[in-house]
């Protein structure tokens, strides 16, 4: 609750001003049935016409300024709560992007989304429901019981009886019901992430024949969300109609004690009535706020988590600004992904000079994409450290160092917009011919200018428009747009034709000599024309040298080697 009242204290002005107006429109709707009760016992009894047009014209005119404060706290409750909302996503947005990566796996991208969307929802619900009905309601109700209690004081034990049992139903309702809407929102965490597994490998689903399998996952997800919403909403269901039951004993037990009514005091009468009716409007609003604020508390908790967490990189207050050659030294590196079992990199030695090339190679699993992760420092090392130009890269400015290591990843991630835009990425101020060159050294050009807008043509979210290799090829022009110091290659060719291949690295050495070049492959024709190759397996180096060194030293190498090229030779 403490996050909400953070967010209304930016808005207090409108805040006080909608609450200004509800308590018009509370005062507004108490004070009907008392001049009811005027007409009747007045106007009516007596036959009085003037007294009966005197009180019409005041509930008229009352009733009047009941609307307009109704109309105008509406619109400032629909305000507030939706710029409350723009704010929170927006903090929350902020806030992940300054994490690191290991906050977010983490988190899981699933269910910050659904924090996002539907956890602030919840609070817009309540905001809204706060300014448009829980200020009124308990205006409502205490003035409905003390005016009942001034007509017709002989009620003040039913008022009170009736008072203790609605407190008491209300703290049970939230007492049982906070905790599983709790369970409610990690239901649709989860439901979220199935969703999204699928919807992301919507084509491998579909290669393997798996629909129905996939179909029992979300079912079960599905299955599991319900059942949790039942049994939230079935506390709700317990409740309201035991609150609603006990004020309309309520009003039968007023009509009973007030039998021998005096005949000249009906309106009175009536008025209690309209009164106890009131009472029960107000006391189902505050229900039906409190089953608000129930799901609100569990949404504003998951919410307060994500704005509460801290970045598990920690940044120097006086970051180094070297001039960045490209010269990168692993000293004894082992690292191990939270939550992990065991280290993914172990003992981890190699130098590389500035303007090297080198060839990553090793199995499935032996650590190619977190070695080279932790260059730009996506990740920190668990152990030893990492120096870019003598300079440990925990202490240089991330800026600096982010805008010197580019990355072509083996999955090519664009985004909705031109393929020139998507260029840009990589750097905004980049010129045409500065994104005509990239995208011809990346072999690029070829299918971009075939297109009919060429580098105006629009892609879809994904790229879904382009084949693998065209995105890979796009997603390489874009990491040389941005003309790094270091370059990453994480198997962003393995889409492409061999020959394809060869005349990307053949013209990325033609054209950025000086560039330090991590090249991760499962070709070992890819690999062997580096300067220097790094074998891998288990985390560990099984090799570091030149091609000819790790055929005599490596027999990892060798049997890699073997496989690939060797057998052919052989005829096998």
């Amino acid at each position: 609750m403490r996050l909400i009242l953070q967010y209304l204290r930016r808005h207090i002005g409108i805040f006080l001003l909608s609450t200004l107006f509800l308590t018009m429109e509370a005062m507004a709707d108490l004070l009907q049935p008392t001049l009811m009760s005027f007409i009747v016992d007045k106007g009516v009894a007596n036959s009085d016409i003037s007294q009966i047009l005197h009180y019409g014209m005041i509930m008229l005119l009352i009733a009047l300024v009941g609307a307009v404060s109704a109309v105008m706290r509406s619109r400032f409750a629909s305000r507030t709560s939706q710029t409350i909302g723009k704010e929170m996503r927006q903090d929350i947005y902020h806030n992940v992007q300054q994490l690191s990566l290991e906050n977010i796996d983490r988190l899981q991208p699933a269910s910050i989304i659904t924090r996002i969307t539907n956890d602030v929802s919840q609070i817009q619900d309540l905001i809204n429901s706060i300014m448009r009905m829980m200020v009124k309601a308990p205006i409502t109700c205490v003035g409905a019981i003390v005016l009942i209690l001034i007509q017709t004081p002989r009620q003040a034990p039913v008022m009170i009886g009736i008072i203790a049992v609605v407190a008491f139903l209300i703290f049970g309702n939230m007492r049982i019901g906070y905790p599983r809407f709790g369970v409610v929102q990690k239901k649709l965490d989860k439901l979220n992430g199935v969703t999204r597994e699928f919807l992301s490998a919507v084509r491998v689903v579909k290669a393997f024949n798996a629909e129905d399998e996939e179909t029992a996952k979300f079912d079960r997800a599905s299955t599991e969300l319900a059942n949790a919403n039942t049994a939230a909403l079935r506390i709700v269901a317990a409740f309201s109609p035991l609150i609603n039951l006990t004020v309309n004993f309520g009003i039968i037990l007023l009509l009973w004690i007030s039998k021998n009514q005096n005949g000249s005091e009906i309106g009175k009468l009536m008025a209690s009535v309209n009164y106890m009716t009131q009472v029960l409007f107000a006391v189902t609003m505050i229900s039906n706020v409190i089953n608000v604020a129930v799901r609100a508390m569990a949404s504003s908790g998951r919410i307060q988590e994500v704005l509460n967490e801290k970045p598990a990189q920690q940044y120097p207050e006086h970051p180094l600004r070297p001039d960045i050659k490209g010269e990168i030294t692993f000293e004894n590196v082992s690292f191990a992904y939270a939550g992990a079992g065991k280290e993914t990199l172990k003992g981890i030695n190699f130098k590389i000079s500035p303007g090297e090339t080198v060839g990553i190679i090793g199995p499935t699993g032996s650590g190619k994409t977190t070695l080279v992760n932790l260059v730009p420092r996506l990740y920190d090392v668990s152990e030893g450290r990492i120096l870019i130009d003598g300079c440990d890269v925990t202490q240089i400015d991330e800026t600096l160092l982010r805008s010197s290591v580019a990355v072509a990843a083996q999955k090519a991630l664009l985004f909705t917009g031109s393929i020139r835009d998507n260029l840009r990425w990589g750097r905004e101020d980049a010129g045409d011919e500065e994104i005509q060159a990239a995208a011809r050294t990346a072999c690029a050009d070829e299918f971009i200018l075939k297109t009919d807008k060429g580098y105006d043509t629009w892609l879809e979210q994904g790229g879904v428009n382009l084949s693998g290799g065209q995105k890979q090829r796009l997603s390489l022009a874009r990491a040389l747009v941005r003309n790094p110091r270091i370059l990453i290659l994480d198997d962003c060719t393995s889409a492409l034709d061999a020959q394809t291949e060869a005349d990307v690295l053949n013209r990325m050495r033609e054209h950025f000599k000086g560039l330090t070049v991590l090249l991760i492959s499962q070709r070992i024709s890819t690999v062997m024309r580096a300067d220097k190759i790094l074998c891998l397996e288990n985390g560990s180096v099984q090799g570091f040298g030149t091609h000819e060194q790790l055929m005599e030293n490596s027999e990892l190498y060798r049997a890699v080697f073997e496989s690939q090229i060797g057998g052919r030779r052989n005829g096998r």
